[in-house]
């Protein structure tokens, strides 16, 4: 299972991707994170739903210096992409 989230708040610059990589290893999680130019952040997520679910709460805390005022999941049930979870720039 697939899920496309967009994490909305003050995510950029307050070490969010990378609180993200750490949540998606720490799950087994693979895909991927990126900054997107309207300052929300991007995630790319491939697991089993269960996971995806427990790492998506993980994600709506976010790391002490950000400020998570929304987030949006779009589940998409295709194959498995990614071999890793990794910073997209």
């Amino acid at each position: 299972m697939r899920a496309k989230i967009t994490v909305q708040g003050v995510v950029q610059g307050v070490g969010y991707r990378f609180f993200v990589v750490k949540k998606a290893r720490e799950y087994q999680i693979v895909g991927y994170v990126c900054n997107l130019p309207d300052g929300n952040v991007e995630v790319v997520a491939e697991a089993e739903k269960g996971l995806l679910m427990d790492f998506v709460e993980e994600l709506r805390i976010g790391p002490v210096s950000a400020t998570v005022t929304a987030v949006d999941v779009e589940w998409i049930d295709r194959p498995r992409e990614f071999e890793d979870f990794e910073i997209q720039f």
